[in-house]
């Protein structure tokens, strides 16, 4: 947790946001995150994210690894430390303390709890046929590899 600490300040000192994650797996560090959304203008490069993709194992499944951040992760990140198939997340701050210092999560989790019909950001289903050909190309295709 020290070092993900470190990472925010880092972060805080180069004109990120106060945020930093490390992906460890067997007690050494395989990656490290630093927030870098208004330095490069990626919303989606939350300090966990980076640390996800800038893992050393070479791999995207990370079974076995766990993830230190500074704070909670948000929802995106929680759907990529999911997907990347982590063990455990460890975090100093929670989503709480975010939303005190200016970083308002809390109505992203709510918008996912609600149902579909109900949420703010309208998902509107639309050319299932035309979707559906492009999984059944994945599916014939011998050589895939599971996500």
């Amino acid at each position: 947790m020290c070092v993900a600490s470190e990472l925010a300040r880092q972060s805080i000192a180069e004109g990120g946001g106060p945020f930093g994650a490390v992906v460890v797996r067997e007690r050494r560090i395989v990656g490290r995150g630093l927030n870098r959304v208004v330095l490069t203008r990626d919303p989606t490069a939350h300090a966990e994210i980076v640390a996800l993709a800038a893992q050393e194992l070479g791999t995207h499944e990370l079974t076995g690894c766990e993830l230190f951040s500074s704070c909670e992760p948000c929802p995106m990140c929680l759907g990529a430390i999911h997907w990347a198939r982590i063990a455990r997340v460890h975090f100093a701050c929670d989503r709480h303390d975010a939303a005190a210092a200016g970083f308002d999560d809390l109505a992203f989790y709510a918008e996912l709890a609600g149902p579909l019909g109900e949420r703010v950001l309208p998902l509107l289903a639309d050319g299932r046929e035309l979707g559906l050909t492009v999984f059944r190309a994945w599916l014939a295709k011998p050589d895939r590899r599971p996500h």
